[in-house]
């Protein structure tokens, strides 16, 4: 059985792939969370309760690792629990990300830092912990989560839009790197979605985003998963390099 490690996996997007993943029965579950550890706690005992009551299905295992994965002392410790219980890391989700808005004028370096360590230096830190073990495989799976702001840039976002847009460069770089020892790295750039984040938007400003989109309506977490779980299974074989955006058609 594969191992899955998703960052920031407390809630949102992060917890619904963890979700998913434990639940496929395909996958060992590392739920990473740096703040948040009672709802980890909560995921945690969630699925181990959902897999407990059905029978004819084996599953793997999920533990919850604390960490601040922008911290490189904090991320070896992760990847050690990690490697201590399932041996390796065989599919790496860097889905740790913070935001905020800003206009540009009136950002300060420390918030820049700020949203680059969380943001960026999270996946260098993560992605470079997790190779050596993949490349010893000939086989790893990483999928960073950028944004559609990565592609197409977000006004008062303009910290949190160059992140994203760093990650999708440095996907493509390391697809090239790393493809000829088995490892794909592909990049998902969600949409609008309906995460907590986003619930703190008014209501008209949902509305206004909803009839931007043309399918009329935002995104669900479970939209960004499937994405997520297509590329870490069969499906991802032939794929890498690439970045694929669920967003209800707002950016083509």
């Amino acid at each position: 059985m594969k191992t899955m490690l998703v960052t920031g996996s407390s809630r949102g997007i992060g917890a619904e792939i963890a979700r998913m993943a434990y639940l496929s029965g395909e996958y060992n579950v590392i739920i990473n969370y740096n703040k948040s550890g009672a709802r980890a706690t909560m995921l945690q005992k969630e699925l181990e309760e959902k897999s407990s009551q059905t029978k004819n299905k084996e599953y793997g295992k999920v533990i919850c690792v604390g960490a601040d994965v922008s911290k490189e002392e904090d991320v070896s410790a992760l990847f050690d629990t990690a490697e201590q219980h399932f041996g390796k890391v065989d599919v790496l989700v860097n889905n740790a990300a913070i935001s905020s808005y800003s206009l540009f004028q009136d950002l300060t370096l420390d918030e820049w830092h700020k949203t680059m360590s969380v943001n960026l230096d999270s996946v260098f830190l993560c992605t470079k912990r997790a190779l050596p073990n993949m490349i010893n495989e000939k086989y790893g799976r990483i999928i960073n989560i950028s944004s559609i702001w990565g592609i197409c840039g977000s006004s008062c976002e303009v910290h949190y839009s160059t992140s994203k847009a760093a990650i999708i460069g440095l996907t493509k770089a390391l697809a090239k790197e790393v493809g000829p020892s088995g490892i794909t790295v592909n990049c998902v750039a969600p949409g609008v979605i309906d995460t907590e984040m986003n619930r703190a938007l008014s209501k008209d400003d949902l509305d206004a985003l909803c009839e931007e989109t043309p399918l009329g309506c935002i995104g669900k977490c479970e939209d960004i998963a499937r994405t997520v779980m297509f590329l870490a299974g069969d499906g991802g074989n032939f794929i890498t390099g690439q970045v694929i955006s669920p967003n209800g058609g707002i950016v083509i």
